[in-house]
């Protein structure tokens, strides 16, 4: 077994991570369910301990209910008996269909109750909003993750897609009610995608120590390299319109920045991307995703690569927009 990187406190949580997340959405949609089995086999090996994933994964493919990420990690975790080597985290809010949709205490309780047997596991370390519900007081939310704390069913509780007014509202209404907090913060954050965090939510979540891992880390495969072109990007069939939105002169910069560095380094640009955000202060856990073994190695890599100060710079010039701060 390698050696296990260093692991991150989040939050407050208690809860000690890998410096970098699985992201559990392709499973069962992109990644059949054995390849997902090698997969998670291999990220535990390689001393990584944090998955992610939601209930709503994969719903949007064709002939998918929702669920199915977490079908497929409970029946790995019922093979491998590796429950206690994990921290794993899911989450509720997205619409799931049949009006089961948002954060309403009653719908929380069923929510937590459906994912808990999809993963064949008796509690959720993370337990995350999806999305922020403006429907619903927050107290009541909070309220509804104190009781599944209280019930030993949830360890800690996060929030994904909240802006920093919200996200603040929130953590006000714990500390004044004594409700559990969010622990977490699962936003948007790459090299392209920098100036919301770090303009606004960045300094929220460094004051109140709220942890952050954030999504889309190599921006829907951009930032490997291998989308350079329009005709690269239909290509793709997990984000094609996704990947177009970031071919643009400020991509391809970043993308030629990215492959300068990785050849001084001898390296690959998504090692590169995944340090860059490894090494932001106030980034706890970046999560990424892989299909296969060989891709799986890579994001290993990029927790073992130490960027220089020269190699930072040079990314964050690449990088910079409006509202970025280097």
């Amino acid at each position: 077994m390698a050696q296990a990187p260093s692991l991150r406190s989040l939050g407050r949580s208690g809860l000690q991570v890998s410096p970098l997340c699985f992201g559990g959405n392709v499973f069962g949609w992109t990644v059949d369910e054995a390849t997902s089995f090698s997969l998670l086999d291999a990220w535990l090996d390689a001393g990584m301990n944090f998955i992610d994933t939601a209930d709503v994964y994969s719903r949007w493919a064709p002939g998918h209910a929702g669920g199915e990420s977490e079908s497929v990690i409970g029946k790995w975790l019922r093979r491998s008996g590796r429950r206690a080597d994990i921290v794993l985290a899911t989450k509720v809010g997205k619409d799931m269909g049949e009006g089961r949709v948002g954060l309403r205490p009653e719908y929380i309780r069923q929510a937590v109750d459906a994912s808990l047997q999809r993963l064949q596991t008796d509690y959720i370390d993370l337990y995350q909003s999806h999305d922020d519900d403006a429907s619903v007081p927050l107290a009541d939310t909070l309220g509804a993750f104190a009781d599944l704390i209280a019930a030993g069913k949830v360890r800690a509780i996060g929030a994904s897609n909240h802006s920093a007014p919200r996200l603040a509202e929130a953590l006000r209404t714990s500390a004044e009610l004594g409700l559990p907090r969010y622990e977490s913060l699962q936003p948007l954050y790459n090299l392209y995608d920098r100036a919301v965090l770090e303009r606004d939510l960045a300094p929220l979540c460094a004051a109140e120590q709220v942890g952050i891992i954030n999504f889309y880390a190599l921006a829907a495969g951009f930032l490997t390299g291998k989308y350079r072109s329009s005709e690269d990007a239909a290509k793709s069939a997990r984000g094609g319109k996704t990947v177009a939105t970031y071919l643009n002169p400020r991509g391809l910069r970043i993308v030629q920045a990215l492959d300068a560095v990785a050849a001084r380094l001898n390296s690959q640009p998504a090692c590169v991307a995944l340090a860059w955000q490894m090494q932001r202060p106030f980034v706890t856990s970046p999560i990424a995703s892989a299909t296969s073994l060989a891709q799986l190695q890579q994001l290993v890599q990029a927790t073992r690569l130490q960027l220089s100060a020269q190699d930072v710079a040079e990314l964050n010039q690449a990088s910079q927009e409006e509202g970025a701060r280097d």
